[in-house]
């Protein structure tokens, strides 16, 4: 018998709004283990990877593979499980079957198995959280009791209530019903009477493929037209234009075609009305036969009238109306009566005859008109003109067809209707300019070949960090690492740090790899994050592009991974567990499958480009910034408007350019005071902006803070506006008028009187995004500024939409916080303008430089990509900050030297790790003890294990002391190896958890 080591897809124990793993307890029953199967961890890994033992049904034992998603029973319930080991034997004796396997495909691939143990391992998280990962939407099914009738057949039921017995009644037809969906008493009722049965399932999935019906053309496109003569209701009027287009004959007798098509003459008077056939009415001919020509000449009548007709008719051929004879010899009826008695002529009676008028490439339209096929002729000519099948929606909006139209066309046998998976594609109707590889600069071509040469000869290759300057090409480099990847049959991710990037990045990566490239983030609805899943799992996509979660697709057959903007700490998932960080996950992940690990920044990690400087990463450089955009109509023409103060350009040998990266003026916001200027701007920044918004150009102005004002005192009493859930200040938000917490989302409508002294001497203080945008409105009236920041950008698409409007120009000025700072290349911003450098320097955080310095440079960045130049002011109360020095001359270099001693002299990563024990609970006593307990806890088991190096530091409150009613505690651990440390103590007390590696301690 062959086992299944599973793990289940739920938190295991459950105390009241926290969730803790099961407790290690040998030989004591867990409190929701199933009676027969049991816990089990890898050996040396941590208790929270704990995994269950099944039994392979026979059903399923050529079937099952590591991977699959399959419903496990656990204890009463049925919950949905990964299985992530197949085995011979089990821990346990009995065991229990798995029930059923819930999707034919494996849903994780063998190195994302591995790479989710190593996240528990690491992260010290619940293995269960770390599968998630990778699970796209859907599959997180919840489990569900649902209701069965207790036999096969129906049965008389008892004296039961009109409730109970419409239940049954129901039961028996549909089989299964959920205990959510029926009234519970008289659910309780049949089950007490042996009618019902209660039975633990899983709730159906709340995304799955998405499916739709289509329509199928039936016939060959070319014979449409013809088909069309045949659609629609029955029309006389229809047939006797056919009838009379079929035939040789083109004035055929009336009553024969009658005859012929089955109806009456009102028939082909309607049509005569329409002008579409000629009637010509019964008349009566009169002629001579051969033996009558001969008996005239032989025998000429005495009456002259008679003698006149006969010769009229002789030297006619043919027989002649009756009317037209007489109208023409002007003699009566009684004269050719009397021939005819004689002998002497002959009567014809010739019969009502028809003539189609209407011009044969008409005939069609008039069959529809006369068979009311309108709907039907246009479903067969949108078919035949698509030559594909169709959506009906589609159909529908573009015919005015319904469902009556196409099931008619499908009963005549010319369309078939099906169901067919329609793709949910966050991607559809982007257009993807064609790209091509442009030639590569001195630098760029040293650092590609320098790759290519690396990416051949190490196998396994090292991690790559490529530093390289705002603008110096980085992504070149990575479009062309992606191509070789592609080219050896493989696929690639790249990651961005912001959902903001991923946008222009996809326009980039598909402009090159159209219909190969796919994105994935959080913004996308669940539909097309499934979907976009399953197409990658299929290999219909082999690039996938987005935020840190990108790192999870299942990409068959990966070559190399792209950290883009490796330095930025949103690489770190900090809001639920796992607490992993995207940057080494993706280096374990190119570990695990043999890819390659680009990691690219202009500002790297200190951490990371230290391990390039120790060889354990191949360091690459772009020392320079490559003009760019010289083909953007307007840069040309602001170049020729304005160029005569543009930057210098140095051109290489193949004829490519590149520039200086943009100077930085720092501005002392004390002198600025001395000189009586208490605006937001200082002088230079003002006149900067004036002057670049009188060339046309474009500003950016950074600010790391939202709102308007950072808070709101009153000026008598000193109250200040605070949140009442948390130990944080209240920001005011001036466009609505509203005071937010930006921790919980608490809000407020601003006070017009203070509520503790009841005075209106209320004062806004600080400096916020909107309030900078408000002063550009009021300063410059040139300008049309924009503001980009979270507040502004919530909704699905947001971001996408004013990155567009700025680039159409439709916007002057960008008032942003980071976000303005990643990657954006915009070419006519010429000045960028950071209104506070001093905002995170003085935070209690060991990264505070760092953080700052990147910031900096990043948004420093953003000016002169193109022809155009520009510049960048820093407006600080600290001129002689080192960071903000380094920063201003783009010096990574000596910013790094200097950080690294700074480290070394005070233990900081990268010369030992720490881990961050962040607590989080109600009660200000109870979560200081609680804070206190743990830390002696760990200190004891510090000195009880003898661990060497190891500092224990707290427990201190949080930086923000409360959030929605709930107090902060952090313990700091310092150490070579902070988990292997803490492993043991795992799991944790209810109210703690593990931030392995943290980007900051705030």
């Amino acid at each position: 018998m062959k086992f299944a080591e599973v793990v289940v897809d739920r938190p295991i124990v459950r105390r009241g709004r926290r969730i803790v793993p099961l407790p290690e307890n040998a030989g004591i029953p867990l409190p929701e283990q199933p009676p027969d199967s049991e816990a089990h961890r890898y050996p040396g890994q941590n208790p929270l990877a704990l995994t269950f033992h099944y039994h392979i049904p026979p059903h399923l034992a050529d079937r099952l593979q590591p991977g699959h998603l399959v419903a496990v029973p656990f204890r009463t319930q049925q919950l949905a499980a990964v299985v992530v080991n197949l085995t011979d034997d089990s821990p346990v004796e009995n065991t229990r079957p798995i029930a059923d396997l819930l999707d034919p495909e494996p849903v994780l691939r063998p190195t994302q198995l591995a790479l989710a143990r190593w996240l528990s391992d690491t992260y010290l998280a619940p293995i269960s959280e770390c599968i998630r990962l990778f699970l796209p939407p859907g599959t997180g099914r919840k489990p569900e009791f649902f209701l069965q009738p207790a036999t096969e057949t129906g049965q008389p039921s008892p004296n039961l209530p009109p409730a109970a017995r419409r239940l049954l009644a129901d039961l028996y037809r549909r089989k299964t019903i959920p205990l959510s969906e029926v009234d519970s008493a008289a659910a309780d009722l049949l089950i007490e009477h042996g009618l019902a049965r209660k039975v633990g399932g899983l709730a159906p999935p709340k995304v799955g493929p998405k499916m739709e019906h289509r329509v199928e053309l039936l016939v060959p496109p070319d014979e449409v037209e013809k088909v069309l003569l045949s659609l629609g209701a029955a029309s006389p009027q229809a047939d006797i234009l056919l009838h009379l287009h079929a035939l040789d004959d083109p004035l055929p007798a009336l009553p024969d075609v009658l005859a012929a098509v089955g109806c009456s003459r009102s028939s082909a008077m309607s049509l005569a009305k329409k002008g579409w056939v000629r009637l010509t009415p019964a008349h009566r001919l009169v002629g001579l036969s051969p033996a009558q020509q001969a008996a005239a000449q032989a025998d000429p009548p005495r009456s002259d009238a008679a003698r006149r007709v006969l010769a009229y008719l002789q030297a006619r051929p043919h027989p002649v109306p009756v009317d037209e004879l007489k109208e023409a010899l002007g003699v009566s009826t009684g004269v050719l009566n009397n021939l005819h008695r004689q002998g002497r002529v002959t009567f014809f009676d010739e019969p009502e005859r028809i003539a189609l008028t209407l011009p044969e490439d008409h005939l069609t339209e008039a069959i529809i008109q006369l068979r009311r096929s309108h709907k039907q002729a246009a479903v067969l000519r949108l078919l035949a003109a698509e030559q594909e099948p169709l959506w009906v929606g589609l159909v529908y909006s573009q015919t005015s067809a319904d469902r009556q139209t196409l099931r008619q066309l499908a009963e005549a046998g010319l369309v078939r209707l099906h169901e067919a998976r329609r793709w949910r594609d966050p991607l559809l109707g982007r257009e993807f300019e064609p790209d091509h590889p442009p030639p590569l600069t001195s630098d760029q071509q040293a650092v590609w070949e320098a790759l290519q040469e690396h990416w051949r000869l190490e196998q396994p290759p090292r991690p790559v960090l490529l530093h390289g300057v705002t603008g110096s090409g980085k992504t070149e480099i990575y479009l062309r690492a992606i191509a070789a990847a592609r080219q050896a049959g493989q696929g690639a991710i790249m990651l961005v740090p912001e959902i903001t990037l991923a946008a222009q990045t996809v326009m980039r990566v598909g402009a090159r790899f159209p219909d190969d490239v796919a994105v994935w983030h959080s913004a996308l609805s669940p539909g097309e994050r499934y979907d976009t899943w399953e197409r990658v799992r299929r290999g219909e996509l082999s690039i996938v592009v987005g935020p840190r979660s990108a790192l999870f697709a299942p990409v068959k057959n990966l070559g190399v991974i792209i950290v883009d903007e490796e330095h930025e700490p949103v690489y770190k998932q900090r809001d639920r567990s796992p607490i992993f960080h995207a940057r080494e996950t993706a280096l374990e992940l190119a570990r695990l499958s043999g890819a390659l690990v680009i990691l690219g920044s202009a500002t790297p990690d200190v951490s990371t480009y230290r391990l390039a400087e120790r060889g354990e990463f191949r360091l690459l450089h772009l020392p320079n910034r490559i003009l760019a955009h010289t083909g953007h109509k307007q840069v040309r023409r602001q170049m020729a408007r304005h160029g005569e103060d543009r930057p210098s350009i140095a051109i290489e040998s193949n004829g490519l350019l590149s520039l200086p990266l943009p100077p930085v003026e720092v501005v002392d916001m004390r002198e600025e005071l001395k000189a009586g200027n208490r605006t937001i701007f200082s002088r230079a920044l003002q006149e900067g902006i004036r002057e670049t918004l009188d060339r046309g150009e474009q500003v950016i102005l950074f600010l790391n803070r939202r709102g308007s004002a950072t808070f709101v005192i009153c000026r008598d009493c000193g109250y200040v506006m605070a949140c009442p859930r948390c130990e944080t200040t209240l920001t005011y938000h001036a466009d609505n008028g509203v005071l937010v917490c930006h921790y919980c989302g608490y809000h407020t409508r601003s006070a017009s009187v203070c509520p503790e002294c009841k005075s209106r001497r209320i004062r806004y203080f600080g400096l916020g995004t909107q309030r900078v945008e408000e002063a550009v409105r009021e300063m410059f009236p040139q300008a049309q500024p924009i503001r980009w920041d979270q507040d502004s950008t919530r909704q699905k698409g947001s971001h996408d939409i004013f990155l567009e409007h700025f680039q159409r120009g439709h916007a002057n000025v960008m008032v942003g916080t980071q976000m303005v700072a990643k990657g954006l290349d915009l070419p006519l911003v010429t000045l960028v303008g950071v209104i506070s450098a001093d905002t995170a320097l003085y935070l209690p955080d060991f990264r505070a430089a760092e953080r700052t310095f990147q910031l900096l440079m990043q948004v420093a960045g953003r000016a002169g990509r193109s022809p155009l130049g520009g510049r960048v002011i820093v407006q600080t109360y600290n001129p002689d900050q080192p960071a903000i020095l380094a920063a201003a001359q783009h010096d990574y270099e000596g910013f790094y030297r200097m950080e690294l001693a700074f480290r070394r002299e005070q233990q900081y990563p990268p010369f030992k790790r720490l881990a961050l024990l962040l607590y989080s609970g109600p009660g200000a006593k109870k979560s200081a003890e609680a804070a206190r307990s743990l830390a002696r806890r760990l200190r004891l088991h510090v000195a009880r294990q003898g661990y060497p190096a190891v500092e224990v530091i707290g427990p201190t409150p949080g930086y923000v002391r409360r959030v929605q009613n709930e107090y902060r505690w952090q313990i700091l651990l310092r150490a070579p190896d902070p988990a292997e440390v803490l492993r043991p103590l795992l799991p944790l007390p209810a109210g703690w958890r593990v931030d392995i590696d943290p980007v900051t301690l705030l």
